[in-house]
Order: structure tokens, then sequence, then C-alpha cells
């Protein structure tokens, strides 16, 4: 609860806590059952072997406990933490970018009737899309002939009634489908890691939020945050993101489903850490060098571009609070980030000019 009450629910999942539960419970239900064995009318009756069983499970709990604090210790540490939530979003974007191709084709050249009269289907619970079944809902709108526009993607919340996609044409929308094609969004309380890559990022963003508060003023562990988030975006610009225009037969157009960009989620991940961490050389710092790193792996002139953009608003909220000297460097890895845009511009004048 100290880093972020997001992540509370992990502990609950935690196969370690599932067993030490599972282990103390079933133990005192064993002793509960095997109470009433043990009588001393009408005839005394000792039951050696179940006493015998439940001291050696007895002993178990001890030594399952033992452990028990010795991996909690290692659990409740905020490196720990922030480590483990960048591997399951990074799981999140190994599962959901390939997938997104086995359904689709590329949204170039493909061209669809944007004239058709839509109805739009609201949504039938108040809650944020945790998960949308694509390839089911590929499959419905084919067998119905019909065009679904999903209007939040993944991750957003939508309120009972509102506008959750929109279908044409109309005419070939009855109650019936509606509720199938409704059925492939899974809709709850609470956001999750199914598809949502965002809601990583906004648990480490949380936790270095708070330590650069000045409550808790802890720059460490928000550095320790801001490297899990170059991790998790370096992964993230490596992929293509997941096509949105659903093909069922090829080139035509049933299913336009909406993904979170590049742009947003670097706004997600860095735009609220730079503006609070302005005062903060350390922190401001390794923005940088996060910011470097993703850039030193990819080979997008845009993405590129968009991360100088990044640097450059994070020297320029500097320098109104910092010194001349702290200003200065950086400065210098500002300069080591624009640097990395010069042989991807070298390279693209060097190619446009061999093209007849």
């Amino acid at each position: 609860m100290q880093f972020s009450p997001r992540i509370l629910l992990s502990f609950v999942k935690d196969r370690v806590t599932q067993w030490t539960l599972g282990i103390f419970l079933g133990t005192f239900a064993y002793c509960m059952a095997a109470l009433p064995a043990a009588r001393s009318l009408p005839r005394p009756f000792a039951p050696v072997a179940t006493v015998t069983c439940a001291m050696l499970l007895a002993v178990m709990c001890v030594a399952w406990l033992i452990f028990f604090i010795h991996h909690i210790s290692e659990a409740i540490s905020v490196n720990h933490i922030v480590d483990r939530i960048a591997r399951e979003t990074e799981g999140v974007i190994d599962e959901v970018m390939p997938d997104a191709r086995r359904h689709a084709y590329e949204p170039e050249g493909v061209p669809f009737d944007d004239d058709k009269r839509e109805v739009t289907v609201g949504s039938p619970v108040s809650g944020y899309i945790r998960y949308v079944d694509s390839g089911r809902l590929l499959d419905l709108a084919a067998q119905f002939k019909l065009r679904v526009r999903v209007l939040r993607r993944v991750g957003h919340f939508v309120p009972a009634g509102v506008a959750l996609f929109g279908a044409a044409p109309a005419e070939r929308l009855d109650p019936e489908r509606m509720r199938e094609l409704q059925a492939t969004f899974d809709i709850g309380p609470t956001r999750t890691l199914q598809q949502d890559v965002e809601f990583g990022v906004i648990q480490i963003v949380d936790i270095a939020l708070k330590a650069i508060s000045t409550a808790v003023n802890d720059p460490s562990t928000a550095i320790t945050c801001v490297d899990q988030l170059g991790r998790i975006l370096i992964r993230f610009v490596s992929r293509h993101v997941p096509v949105s225009l659903l093909c069922e037969p090829p080139h035509v157009v049933r299913v336009i489903l909406p993904w979170i960009g590049t742009e947003s989620l670097l706004d997600t991940a860095f735009e609220q850490i730079r503006h609070y961490s302005a005062s903060d050389i350390a922190v401001s710092l390794r923005l940088l060098r996060a910011l470097d790193d993703i850039a030193s792996t990819c080979t997008e002139p845009r993405v590129i571009e968009s991360l100088i953009v990044r640097g450059r608003r994070i020297v320029s909220g500097c320098a109104e609070r910092l010194s001349a000297e702290h200003t200065e460097k950086l400065r210098s890895r500002l300069l080591a980030l624009e640097a990395r845009l010069q042989p991807l511009v070298a390279a693209g004048a060097s190619e446009a000019s061999r093209l007849p």
C-alpha cells in the first residue's frame, strides 16, 4: 500500500502466499476433522496414526512459515515489485502484439465503406474494458456481415449505457446479435494486465510519483522505476503496433479495434515523472538516459524525434529550478540523445538519392 494500492492484488495472486494459506487451512481442517476420533467413551480410543500425521503437518507448517517470512521479506522490496510488474508487462507486449496479426491484414491499402448507416451499442455494465476477444468478434462480424467499430480501447472506462461500439449496416443488428457482440468484451471494476500494456506502466509510474513526493523523498526508488519504464518502452517500440483493421475475407474490413500508440504510452510513462522531478537532478538525468536507451534500440526517426522533444522538455523544466552546473549535465546528455537521429536521417537521405 505504501508503494501503490494497485499492486496489492498481486500479493494475493502470489503462489507462495496461496500455498501458505492452503497448508495452514488444510492442517487446521484436518485436525478439526480428526478430533472426534479421540474418545474415552464407551471405550477409550487413541488414533495414533491420525495424531502422528497431525504432528507432522504441524512441523511442516512451522518450516513453511519460516520460508514464507523469507519470501515475503523479498517480495515487498521495491526492486522486486517493480521488476515483477515490468516482467508481467513485457509478457503482455509479447502476447498481444503478435496475436493481433493472426486475424488481420495490414491497414495500408485496405478500403472500407465509411458511408454505411451505423448504430451504436451501449455497454451493458459500468467498468473498465479489460479484454477484447478480437478473434471471436471478427468471426461474429463476418457471420452477421457487419462492420464493428470499437469506440474505446482496452483500459478505458465505459459507464453503463454509453456507446461501446458501433455496427453497420444497422438493419442487420438485432438484440440477440447485439448480446453476442457485447459478450466479446470483458468489463470489470478494475483494470488488469490481460491486454492492457498501459496498466503495467501506470503501476510503476504510481510508485515513482510517491517516491519523489515531498512526503517520501526517495529518489533512488524513482530511479529504479524509470529504469524499468525504459525497459518496457524498449520492448514496446521494437514491436509493430497491433493492427486496427481486422478483415474477413481479405480486404473486407469487419472490425476496427483501437490500440494504444507509442506517443500515448510515452506520455503515460514519462510526462508525470518529468513534471514532478524538475527539481531533482538525479531523476531528471535518469529520465534522459532512459530516453537515450530507447532511442539507441529504435530505427524509426519519428519515434526518436518524439524522444528528443521529451528530452528538451526535461531540460527546459529543470533549467528554471536547478543550478547552471546541473543544467549543463542535462544539456550534455540531451546532445547525446539528439545525436541518435543524425545517422538515421543520413541513411534515409542516402536511400532516397538512390531511388529512380
